[in-house]
């Protein structure tokens, strides 16, 4: 599940806060807290303190998980401090705001007017949050291919294929990525590749990595043709019309051969550094998601009135289609600015006519089948 969450960061600031110190200013922090259910916040961060300030910007950034599937509802409190305890209790509270973390992400700024309690303004105060993912997405892209690889196989030409081993802070070798074997053939050329540069060198151009060229064997026990070693920054020296070469050294040879040279080239062709966009950066950029609903009427369904059908007109005015409606659109809604959603039917008999429709709008306005919010 690691990779549907995205880490965000939320930097704060604050205007015109009320001052609660007698001869000085107020000496502000903000707490992060996110709903734990239950009517009961649990406290996810909180900034520094700033002294004598009605207009901070916290330095400390205040650290969520992102789920985009979730309505992730979030209490902004800040607070005057003044004492050294850690518990809030006894500060002055100098207003909030409750949000959803999506309504965040999705402002490029997000401002809101600070509250004592709901309806009640915490003066002219107010607070402005923005977000930015924790991320390197950047990716490297690689293109090699070799020559005159050594014949390992008795009775055909080697089997090549490569690994890439990033160093340690330990000091042993990683292995990050592993090509596709390119079957009796000396001179391969393997296909374009992709690794995430956190993966790949940890995001350190100058950490070094081992490039390893082995003959495949199927049985497991591949042969050792050469290996490389280098860095990043080096391998991105490589261009289209300047490929960056090192010679394949293998060794045993080494040691054994005086006039060994290598055991076969290595050569980089394209080595490029690329910013992989994550689905964050296209709602913070801009991007709005529509929602429109379809609801099946079709006799299948059941009847409305017997409480085993999905659209059963139950008294409390609850029924599966409507939590469904509910769970997907209370997310999708904070990505759409005008809140208008389209809704319309199909398979029910519709007056004034009563024939049967496949599709017909909800509020019966098929020049205008929007519902807000």
């Amino acid at each position: 599940m690691a990779a549907c969450v995205s880490r965000v960061e939320l930097s704060v600031s604050c205007r015109s806060l009320l001052d609660r110190d007698l001869g000085s200013r107020s000496d502000p922090l903000c707490v992060l807290l996110q709903d734990a259910g239950g009517g009961r916040w649990a406290e996810l961060d909180r900034t520094e303190k700033i002294k004598n300030c009605q207009d901070p910007e916290f330095c400390k950034k205040l650290v969520v998980d992102y789920y985009f599937e979730k309505v992730q509802k979030l209490k902004f409190g800040v607070y005057d401090i003044d004492n050294k305890s850690f518990d809030l209790n006894d500060d002055d509270y100098l207003g909030g705001i409750e949000c959803t973390l999506g309504q965040v992400v999705s402002s490029s700024v997000f401002t809101r007017p600070l509250e004592l309690k709901q309806g009640k303004p915490a003066g002219k105060g107010t607070i402005t949050i923005s977000a930015e993912e924790i991320k390197d997405t950047r990716v490297v892209y690689l293109e090699i291919e070799a020559q005159n690889l050594d014949k390992k196989d008795f009775l055909g030409k080697s089997d090549p294929f490569l690994e890439f081993y990033k160093q340690s802070d330990a000091g042993t070798w990683q292995l990050v990525y592993r090509s596709e074997v390119i079957k009796n053939n000396l001179n391969p050329c393997w296909r374009k590749f992709s690794v995430p540069l956190q993966t790949f060198c940890g995001g350190d151009f100058n950490k070094p990595i081992k490039v390893q060229c082995a003959d495949h064997d199927s049985d497991g026990s591949h042969d050792l043709i050469g290996t490389v070693e280098t860095t990043l920054a080096q391998m991105q020296a490589a261009g289209a019309s300047s490929p960056v070469e090192y010679g394949c050294i293998h060794p045993e040879k080494k040691q054994k051969k005086k006039n060994y040279k290598n055991s076969g080239i290595i050569r980089i062709k394209s080595c490029k550094i690329e910013t992989e966009y994550s689905f964050l950066d296209y709602v913070m950029g801009g991007c709005q998601i529509n929602f429109t609903v379809g609801i099946d009427f079709t006799a299948s369904n059941g009847d409305p009135k017997s409480p085993d059908s999905l659209h059963y007109i139950s008294p409390d005015g609850i029924n599966e289609y409507l939590i469904a409606i509910w769970s997907v659109g209370s997310v999708v809604q904070d990505y759409d600015t005008d809140k208008l959603f389209p809704a319309f039917g199909f398979g029910a008999q519709v007056p004034p006519s009563w024939q049967v429709s496949h599709e017909f709008a909800l509020n019966f306005n098929p020049s205008n089948p929007y519902c807000q919010g």
